[in-house]
């Protein structure tokens, strides 16, 4: 998927990945990347500026974690982000269903 397309969509992305928990910055690409079957193989370098303005925005928070003797950054939503999900996840349904009204394709 190009990088047009993606605006606008990879901060509810993000927000669906991490609402089941916190997860690892490295973890958010893993999961974005299998749960949609390859279609979001997003680099760091898209991913990880991301989560940082969600963070700075007040949507997720983040922390630091040992694991394996490494030290790394788990991120989870706030209130404010489990909101803006509930928001963004009404605003793409109803986007996704004109296109498919457009497209003639059944909802």
């Amino acid at each position: 998927m190009g990088n047009e397309q993606l605006k606008g969509h990879l901060e509810l992305l993000l927000l669906e990945v991490l609402a089941t928990g916190p997860v690892h910055g490295y973890d958010v690409i893993a999961r974005l990347r299998d749960r949609s079957a390859g279609v979001f193989d997003l680099p760091e370098g898209t991913v990880y500026p991301a989560l940082h303005r969600l963070e700075k925005t007040g949507q997720l928070r983040s922390s630091w974690s040992m694991e394996g003797g490494r030290r790394r950054r788990l991120y989870a939503l706030t209130d404010d982000g489990r909101a803006a999900l509930v928001g963004q996840r009404a605003s793409w349904q109803r986007f996704a269903t004109g296109v498919h009204a457009v497209l003639g394709v059944a909802t």
